[in-house]
């Protein structure tokens, strides 16, 4: 299962909020076998999200959107995403009902918009805030702050699968550029993706479907490199 991750905020493009989600969710749909092809960050705009939704539902087989829920000026992911798809947003009586009974919130003290959503949409409700996110077509919409996105992921995670892929690390303390030739004769003689991050010493990463390929590429190259 091809995934893209979609990011919205002004304030990731401008340095100002890290973007973890992505990195999260990352790391949980690889876990569930599902390979993340595409990260993207865009501006609170509709008519950027609206595209690049668009684009990535087009292309791969799920997008997970992140950030801009809510009622507020800058909250315009949900009209975004229901553009992308062309749709209209409405109010989901769903998650109003959701709200007041599991939320404990009464209706009058929620802000005009809260539970807006594409027309058809299916509501996934927030757990640990307030606004909703919900699912349209192969599009899932998240909240933005983590611990929200993270409880709400947690309700949709068996819709994401694939074949899981077994990792192994090994780290070397030769410069990269001396390992080419090691790279290459590795994925000649198994089944596996190399890849290698330099910082203090070069962390080699080892990936395939067969974790025995993957154990076997580790020996090699710890005799076959000066490994840490």
């Amino acid at each position: 299962m091809d995934v893209a991750l979609v990011s919205v905020g002004d304030e990731i493009l401008a340095g100002d909020t890290v973007n973890t989600n992505a990195a999260w969710l990352g790391g949980r749909l690889a876990d569930r076998g599902a390979s993340v092809e595409r990260v993207s960050v865009v501006p609170d705009r509709v008519a950027d999200i609206a595209r690049v939704v668009n684009e990535h539902a087009a292309e791969f087989d799920a997008v997970v959107v992140t950030g801009g829920l809510g009622p507020t000026h800058d909250d315009v992911t949900m009209e975004g995403v229901a553009a992308a798809v062309g749709r209209t947003v409405t109010t989901s009586e769903t998650a109003l009902e959701w709200l007041t009974g599991e939320g404990g919130y009464a209706r009058d003290d929620l802000a005009t918009g809260t539970a807006d959503i594409p027309e058809g949409a299916r509501p996934l409700h927030n757990e640990e805030g307030v606004a909703p996110g919900c699912v349209v077509e192969n599009v899932y919409v998240l909240p933005g702050v983590p611990d929200e996105m993270e409880a709400m992921f947690e309700q949709i995670e068996q819709e994401f699968d694939g074949e899981r892929q077994h990792v192994g690390f090994v780290t070397v303390d030769e410069p990269e550029s001396a390992l080419v030739d090691r790279f290459e004769e590795l994925q000649e003689r198994f089944d596996v993706k190399v890849g290698s991050y330099p910082g203090d010493g070069v962390r080699v990463k080892l990936q395939s479907a067969d974790e025995e390929a993957v154990d076997a590429a580790a020996a090699w190259l710890r005799a076959n490199a000066d490994a840490v």
